[in-house]
């Protein structure tokens, strides 16, 4: 792989360049080494020396993740015995998905965090703190360990969770930099300030944010960032990934969208019909993998909804950024009339102080339309917070959905079942 500067700081045109010769390879070992895809062009008769241009890719069918889910093993192009880890999905839309990796993938997959941690203003200076876990098949932290290696920082693997433990290893260690979940970030300002914590005297000055949106749709600060930065003066930088993808699309600092890593993959937003959507429209985002061995993927459509810049960056790169993520296809909520998608909900509970943690429920009622369910634990159990949860609900929804008021150790339970590796925010029980 390329060290940096990338290929991110030349002309969008030889950007197109590189990739359309990497395509091309990427269709040849396809081709010769993937039972699914050498089927999928035999059935629809693509002959993969006629598709030149990253513009012919919606020629092919799209992969959805059914088909990875149920043809799983057919994905892979490498024997067993060049597979060294075996990485699965989060399991957060559909069952989970089983990703298996050679030595060339984790390497490309160190290169991908190291540009990723470099982006967002990382250094060989910088000491970062991880808190995610590191085990249950989980692509993200070993990406995230193995990128800082790269880029020559300090790590920290305190794990998740534990705000004690982590004020604790903050003071001793002195991170100037932390990798969480954003919300998460809440629960530490909130230990600080009951046990005296001076947060903004700490040696940490920029979170990378994983999992959870930090920006709305405009790119601004949303609710849950200014949460953080409204008590703790640091720099968010938001990320985006998927383990499918074996890629990441990251803030720089201007904060203008997540920058695509065009080395190691291709980004179409499509409709519907398998089509390109117009410039600056929402689109799924589908992916096609650039340099991976062990399970490449073709035109796969992640379920995510996003919007994509193609203006230059001021840090000088000139890729295509993404916005936040929408929503998700498959959580899109049919409510009474109104259309929502969960992150959109989430940020209207993120704004109401009242309340501590959620989860949102969907299912079907009894004849076959969506009903919300929000499990919520309030911050006291006052029937006038409640009313003025309900009243606030209401106004931003237009609808009002059901509400469960649970104690802290129901909600923990129903964030954490067993084997998950990363709180349940959104419970789908549709038929």
């Amino acid at each position: 792989m390329n060290e940096l500067p990338s290929i991110s700081f030349q002309k969008a045109s030889a950007i197109t360049s590189y990739q359309e010769k990497k395509l091309a390879d990427l269709l040849m070992y396809l081709q010769t080494h993937s039972a699914y895809y050498r089927e999928l062009f035999h059935i629809h008769g693509i002959e993969i020396q006629d598709i030149k241009s990253i513009n012919q890719l919606a020629l092919i069918p799209p992969t959805e993740k059914e088909h990875l889910q149920m043809r799983n093993r057919e994905f892979l192009c490498v024997a067993k015995n060049k597979i060294i880890e075996y990485t699965a999905t989060s399991g957060t839309v559909g069952s989970p998905v089983t990703i298996a990796l050679t030595e060339n993938d984790l390497q490309r997959l160190a290169y991908n965090e190291y540009s990723s941690f470099a982006c967002a203003n990382g250094t060989s200076e910088d000491i970062y703190q991880l808190m995610l876990t590191l085990d249950r098949q989980f692509m993200a932290g070993m990406a995230y360990y193995s990128g800082i290696r790269k880029l020559g920082a300090g790590v920290v693997r305190v794990g998740p969770g534990v705000p004690s433990l982590q004020w604790e290893t903050i003071d001793r260690l002195k991170p100037t930099a932390i990798v969480a979940v954003p919300s998460f970030i809440i629960k530490l300002i909130q230990y600080a300030e009951d046990n005296g914590i001076d947060i903004n005297a700490s040696s940490v000055k920029k979170a990378v944010c994983i999992g959870e949106n930090i920006r709305t749709e405009q790119l601004e600060p949303n609710i849950l960032a200014q949460k953080i930065t409204d008590k703790w003066n640091i720099q968010l930088f938001s990320t985006y990934a998927s383990t499918e993808m074996q890629t990441a699309f990251t803030e720089c600092e201007a904060g203008n969208g997540g920058h695509l890593n065009p080395e190691l993959l291709i980004v179409e937003l499509i409709d519907d019909n398998g089509q390109p959507v117009a410039e600056g429209e929402p689109g799924e985002v589908t992916i096609t993998t650039l340099g991976v061995e062990g399970m490449p993927l073709l035109r796969y459509k992640t379920g995510d909804i996003c919007r994509a810049y193609t203006k230059p960056c001021s840090c000088g790169r000139h890729t295509l950024r993404l916005s936040p993520v929408i929503g998700r296809k498959k959580q899109m909520i049919k409510y009474k009339g109104t259309t929502l998608f969960a992150p959109a909900l989430f940020e209207i509970i993120h704004r109401i102080d009242a309340i501590k943690e959620y989860v949102v429920e969907v299912y079907s009622n009894e004849i076959g339309t969506d009903e919300v369910l929000l499990h919520l634990t309030a911050t006291n159990d006052q029937e006038e917070t409640q009313n003025k949860i309900k009243a606030y609900l209401q106004a931003r929804l237009r609808v009002t959905p059901h509400i469960k008021y649970v104690e802290t150790d129901i909600m923990q339970k129903l964030q954490f079942p067993d084997g998950v590796r990363k709180p349940v925010k959104f419970i789908d029980r549709r038929k």
